[in-house]
């Protein structure tokens, strides 16, 4: 499999004499891109040799994870189980591009008020969950797992070995793990959370055999799935300077942070950075939807 790593030509950049390359994990798969692919692949083999034929995860209204697993199931001959957040939900899920797109690939759903969510990871939940729906590969909520941080290690490749920085979007810290532990001992990796609070430093120290990452946590615009006009109007800007789409939950934050640590001289001159996208642009349907409801600009990221 060959991902681009695609350079951006920015005024912004050359003032301050940084490199940039966007890795566009993004094109792996219609369906299943960035790291979901990644996430998915050894649970996917996984559940295959344990004898499993469902497939049960979590998540929330416009979750990448969500509608990964349900494509990865079709395609791969498992029957697949969502437990979304948002009673709500239940009763406009037609509405949700998201739960629409994961309904239309064989996805059974479950939505639970947000008290009940707060205990998924609970055994008594857990054996619930087994009761109603029978013998299930569990997947955790955005699919980080052991067997995902195995996948997420096999983003960098020898032809990342040049470069000082590695930055990506944070959800549950998968990702990070993975870029971190593959990295190379002169390699720093920042991560972008697209959630508020500090939580996330303990659940990523589970996974990462390294002390070579930091959290940049003031880009969050609000926390998850939070928008504001000026991030649409980065997004579409970046969209028309460097024809490269980004989602608004997570990769457009991840951007717009990382060029303005490079606007407010973050970086060392000849510093070489690459920025890993992580798709999730299923999103930007369901957010434009709330963003009319706000009047707000839409996200126009497609030709």
């Amino acid at each position: 499999m060959f991902v681009e790593n695609q350079p951006i030509h920015l005024p912004l950049l050359t003032k301050n004499k940084v490199t940039l390359f966007v890795k566009r994990e993004d094109r792996i798969h219609p369906h299943i891109s960035g790291n979901k692919y990644r996430k998915l692949k050894y649970n996917l083999i996984k559940a295959r040799e344990g004898g499993f034929d469902t497939l049960l995860t979590f998540g929330g209204a416009y979750s990448n994870h969500i509608a990964a697993t349900a494509y990865a199931g079709k395609v791969h001959g498992f029957s697949t189980i969502g437990i979304v957040r948002g009673e709500e939900l239940g009763q406009k899920w037609k509405l949700n591009p998201t739960i629409k797109l994961a309904k239309e690939h064989g996805m059974q759903f479950k939505f639970v008020s947000r008290n009940v969510y707060r205990n998924k990871d609970s055994i008594l939940f857990h054996s619930q969950l087994e009761n109603e729906f029978g013998p299930h590969y569990l997947l955790p909520e955005g699919g980080t797992n052991a067997l995902a941080i195995k996948g997420c290690e096999e983003i960098l490749t020898t032809d990342d070995h040049d470069f000082d920085v590695l930055c990506c979007s944070v959800g549950t810290g998968g990702t990070l793990a993975g870029i971190s532990n593959a990295a190379l001992p002169h390699q720093q990796i920042l991560g972008f959370p697209a959630l508020k609070g500090d939580f996330l430093q303990e659940d990523i120290r589970k996974f990462v055999r390294k002390e070579n990452w930091v959290l940049q946590t003031e880009y969050h615009f609000g926390g998850y799935a939070k928008v504001s006009k000026i991030l649409v109007d980065f997004v579409n800007d970046f969209y028309r300077q460097t024809q490269i789409p980004l989602d608004p939950i997570y990769t457009g934050k991840m951007i717009f942070g990382l060029l303005d640590m490079v606007r407010n001289n973050g970086f060392e001159p000849k510093t070489r950075i690459l920025a890993v996208h992580t798709g999730g642009l299923q999103g930007i349907d369901g957010i434009n939807q709330v963003l009319k409801q706000k009047n707000l600009p839409l996200i126009n990221v497609y030709d």
